[in-house]
């Protein structure tokens, strides 16, 4: 449940839990702007960077983060990103997320953009990107210790905005004040309203030289620090590279997973050639017709559930922005059966909590056409897609050039590391020269990362044209095989069945037995809709679509440097599985953040868990 708000008769808002208002009576936009824009020097201090990143204690209503936002939106000088992270323990509603800005007429816009990403915010970090991407909130909702811990970068600027010290302690605490310190580099500015002597003294002591300014009424002073510890501040694991400059950029592969890199980072400002050997981009696993967006859901939360929601939730954002709703997909939920006694929630989770996924109700089982009693589970957040719209999307992004008909046989450096990489095919013509390169050419990326065990897992769908008297389920319905209907097509609207998981196997042609096999699935799955699709299975009228998709042993994607030496030349981004649509804006932005040192769009530990050096080293279970 969102925390509850107490709206005071002058419109303050006061937390009953720590017994404080949000922000001072002058208002959440002029504290913004005097205490933490003003105190950070913002906005001159970013004109000209090429990003900016704040962290933030204590998100509350946002107001500081839709300033900010404002401010570089207001701003010609502005940094191409703008990163705010901030940290949340108790999120508010949406309602009062509105309300709050409501006083605010150049404010208010801003929070309907947020508002409409306002959903789904269970513990854990939440991306939420705006401005085509060049504002990106990273939200995280738990305690402050425990986010701060799964987080690493440098910041720019930080805004403790917490309750009062008195109100809530733990915010700031030695310890947290501590932690926030290990954000900062020499010249981090710090802002803060309070100048109460145990946060002085905690800051003093973590490095900061802090100095008093005047205050917003009715608060007399505030606080301004600058990072200048006298000792060298020692780095939790090894020291990250420095940004990367934005270049030029080869990627192998015009699928998901390489169109996805290819527009993030053309966002930053990266020129990038996209090289497939295919006449076409979305020539393999991609073409599907349509696939499903759903994610996983496991009783104890497990590592790949939460890599699907998050995964989900930057995929939801690319297509809202870039495709057309209805027709090249459809925000329809998806409903999953399970196997009798396999619920699959975790504890706690309800139709009415921050969680998308819950027990389904026997409304949506019956406009399937199965019993009440059916075990299944509702995927709000979640639908299909036609993954080639996606994929010309991206590629059509300013910055990104595709070519066609060029497979890549070798990457060899030219001269010197910082010389750059030249891509030559089989007959060593040269394809392209580049900065750096990234290999997300499916299965056949295991022919430039032989020392990565990728297996091709070959797929068919069976699918079809809807007659007018069909009257198939409109949500997508999955388990043991899934149904797709009603996807718009030339001739009308389609359905599609299947998938099957043939590893290691490449065969793209048809099979019979294969046909048989999706069809005795879907008349288990479904026995309604099964049946009114048996004159198209028995006449021969379906048809078949094959592609081959590419896993590693752990079935995640493989995302990071081709070997330590290379980890600022040649990286992989493949091995996305059956998930395609769940992971290629998620690796991709995870790829970017990794070269451009800006904070992660996942935990630390979850950023970990797609690393592809782990395939290879000893003892793994992707170098078995």
């Amino acid at each position: 449940m969102a925390e509850p708000v107490d709206w005071r008769a002058d419109g303050i808002p006061r937390s009953a839990r720590f017994d404080d208002i949000y922000h001072s009576e002058s208002g959440a936009p002029a504290q913004a702007r005097h205490v933490f824009l003003g105190g950070c020097g913002l906005p001159a201090a970013w004109a000209g960077q090429a990003q900016w990143r704040i962290l933030e204690t204590g998100f509350g209503f946002g107001l500081n983060f839709l300033t900010a936002w404002h401010a570089w939106r207001e701003d010609p000088q502005r940094p191409r990103l703008l990163h705010f992270v901030s940290i949340e323990a108790f999120p508010v509603s949406r309602e009062d997320l509105l309300r709050a800005a409501g006083a605010y007429p150049d404010l208010l816009p801003l929070a309907e953009m947020l508002a409409a990403q306002w959903h789904g915010l269970l513990p854990g970090f939440h991306r939420l990107g705006f401005a085509g991407g060049q504002v990106l909130l990273t939200l995280c909702i738990g305690d402050v210790q425990p986010m701060l811990r799964a987080q690493r970068f440098e910041a720019d600027a930080i805004f403790l905005d917490g309750f009062s010290p008195q109100r809530n302690p733990a915010m700031w605490s030695a310890d947290t004040l501590k932690a926030v310190s290990r954000f900062a580099r020499r010249g981090t500015r710090i802002a803060t309203w309070t100048i109460a002597r145990s946060v002085c003294d905690a800051l003093a002591q973590s490095g900061f030289r802090l100095t008093r300014s005047p205050g917003l009424p009715p608060k007399r002073d505030c606080l301004q620090g600058l990072f200048e510890p006298a000792w060298e501040p020692r780095r939790r694991g090894p020291a990250a590279p420095p940004p990367a400059t934005p270049g030029r950029c080869a990627v192998i592969g015009a699928g998901l997973a390489g169109a996805a890199v290819a527009a993030s980072l053309a966002r930053r400002g990266w020129q990038v050639r996209v090289l497939d050997a295919a006449q076409r981009p979305a020539s393999g696993a991609s073409s599907l017709p349509a696939g499903m967006l759903a994610p996983h859901v496991s009783p104890d939360d497990a590592l790949l559930s939460r890599l699907t929601r998050a995964g989900i939730r930057l995929t939801w954002q690319q297509l809202e922005a870039l495709l057309a709703e209805g027709v090249d997909w459809r925000a329809s939920g998806v409903l999953e059966r399970r196997a009798a006694g396999d619920a699959r929630l975790p504890s706690g989770w309800s139709e009415s909590g921050p969680n998308e996924s819950w027990r389904a109700g026997e409304a949506r089982l019956r406009a399937a056409g199965l019993p009440a009693d059916t075990l299944a589970l509702w995927h709000a957040r979640a639908g299909w897609v036609r993954p080639a719209r996606l994929v010309e999307a991206w590629l059509a992004q300013p910055g990104v050039l595709v070519e066609t008909g060029c497979r890549v046989a070798r990457i060899e450096a030219r001269g010197e590391p910082a010389a750059g990489w030249a891509l030559r095919d089989a007959g060593n013509r040269l394809l392209a020269e580049a900065d750096r390169v990234v290999i997300a050419a499916g299965f056949e990326s295991g022919a430039l990362a032989p020392a990565y065990p990728l297996q091709p897992v070959r797929g068919q769908v069976e699918w079809g044209r809807m007659a007018d008297t069909q009257r198939l389920p409109e949500a997508p319905v999955n388990g043991d095989g899934h149904l797709i209907a009603g996807v718009p097509g030339a001739d009308g609207r389609l359905w599609l069945a299947g998938a099957t998981f043939d590893r290691d196997s490449t065969d793209a042609a048809p099979r019979a037995a294969d046909t048989a096999f999706n069809r005795e699935r879907l008349a288990r799955l479904l026995p309604e809709a099964a049946a009114q699709l048996d004159a198209a299975f028995a006449s021969g009228a379906t048809g078949t679509w094959t592609g081959v998709r590419c896993a590693s042993a752990d079935r995640r994607p493989l995302v990071g440097p081709l070997s330590a030496g290379s980890a600022d030349g040649i990286w992989l981004c493949t091995a996305l599985g059956s998930r395609g649509l769940s992971f290629a804006t998620l690796c991709a932005e995870l790829l970017a953040a990794q070269w451009h040192a800006e904070p992660l769009p996942l935990p630390i530990k979850l950023a970990q868990a797609l690393d592809a050096r782990r395939a290879t080293e000893p003892g793994s279970a992707s170098a078995m």
